[in-house]
């Protein structure tokens, strides 16, 4: 699963550039920080200054940028799924599902939909519940399969569907 430059080649891309998702733990990790800081420097758009503050694990900080940028746009569907991964990077895992779960019945039978069952399935596993973390993430996999999403967001939910399964089954 390794190269030998970065030992990262087969992660899933992490929705940022120098970002990528642990295929173990299932979370966004920071693999080139010059890179990250680069297109952090010419991002215009907070969402992607929350997206790297919560990667590096700095809750209060993203809370911070978020609440002005939720000011800003209170409808975006990024923002507030952003809102509720502060959350789970808080480890209010409870409360992060039940807000990815509002998130859910809003994002029903729209492009969101499947984004949100991939948040949710992150959570899930983030606060063990791996059962639930399956059915979520089978279900944002099926949903890119059906919208014929880009190959990198079908990898994603590939390979988070793949690492809950073999948790549940260890764990079974």
């Amino acid at each position: 699963m390794r190269d030998d430059q970065t030992g990262t080649i087969e992660w899933p891309d992490g929705g940022f550039p120098g970002i990528r998702v642990n295929p173990e733990s299932l979370l966004p990790e920071i693999i080139s920080e010059e890179t990250c800081a680069a297109a952090l420097e010419a991002s215009t758009d907070p969402a992607e200054q929350v997206l790297v503050l919560l990667v590096e694990g700095r809750a209060a900080d993203a809370a911070e940028v978020l609440a002005e940028a939720r000011y800003r746009d209170p409808e975006s569907f990024r923002l507030r799924a952003y809102e509720a991964d502060v959350l789970r990077v808080s480890h209010r895992y409870d409360r992060a599902v039940e807000l990815f779960r509002q998130l859910l019945t809003e994002a029903h039978g729209t492009a969101n939909e499947a984004l949100a069952h991939q948040y949710l399935g992150r959570a899930y596993f983030a606060a063990g519940n791996i059962g639930a973390a399956v059915e979520s993430f089978a279900r944002a996999l099926d949903l890119r399969v059906a919208q014929s999403a880009d190959a990198a967001l079908i990898y994603s939910s590939t390979v988070a569907l793949q690492r809950a399964r073999d948790v549940f089954e260890l764990a079974s």
